[in-house]
């Protein structure tokens, strides 16, 4: 007969039990003194989540952000650092609304501001901004972003933003969050992007004007 076999506890999971039940913890007590979790233990839920979503078993990481994939991580930081704030314009009704992501939201009702957290639509959709790169860094220019937003109703508009060499450098540090606010998606990674429909005085003034990448 083949030896019996029992389950361990390895040591990696009984340090994530621990963690998980210290930010458990730590959240029921802020929540019962009526506030919102301390940053460090907010944190340390990220940090679990990640750890749950990438374990140790697998080669490299399992998220890289959009941004470094698309263009590397010093240009990366750079275009985040740059970012236009992500303001709400009254639509054609009146109403207020922030830049949405085309793909999942074309109305004016998903793309109403939230009052909490900031990069959240009233729907729960994220608030976010599209980009685009002509760096010219090789031939001794600097670097032109472009970050393109859409507004249910309101069409596209664009925020430019320039670089020198010197500016890309200073800002690649620049922490790159999931959470981060408004979320950047390039359009050179955007598989399929010239081929949406879009409403009569909607139609993208990117399409088929951005190189495509592939990380």
């Amino acid at each position: 007969m083949p030896p019996r076999c029992s389950g361990a506890a390895t040591v990696e999971h009984v340090g994530l039990v621990a963690l998980i039940a210290l930010a458990f913890a730590a959240t029921l007590a802020a929540l019962a003194a009526g506030g919102a979790p301390p940053r460090p233990a907010a944190e340390l839920a990220q940090a679990i989540q990640r750890h749950i979503r990438c374990p140790a078993a697998l080669p490299g990481p399992c998220w890289r952000d959009p941004l470094a994939a698309a263009y590397g991580r010093p240009l990366a930081g750079a275009i985040r650092a740059l970012a236009p704030a992500p303001a709400a314009l009254p639509g054609p009704s009146g109403e207020p609304l922030v830049p949405v992501d085309f793909r999942d939201c074309r109305s004016a009702s998903c793309a109403a501001p939230g009052p909490s957290p900031a990069h959240l639509t009233a729907s729960g959709r994220r608030v976010t901004e599209f980009t685009s790169v002509d760096d010219r860094r090789r031939s001794g220019g600097g670097v032109e972003i472009t970050y393109w937003l859409y507004r249910p109703g309101l069409g596209w508009s664009r925020a430019l933003r320039e670089a020198s060499a010197a500016g890309v450098r200073a800002l690649a540090s620049t922490p790159l969050r999931e959470d981060a606010d408004p979320r950047l998606v390039p359009l050179e990674t955007l598989a399929g992007r010239n081929h949406y429909d879009f409403a009569p005085g909607e139609e993208p003034p990117w399409r088929w004007r951005v190189a495509s990448v592939y990380p």
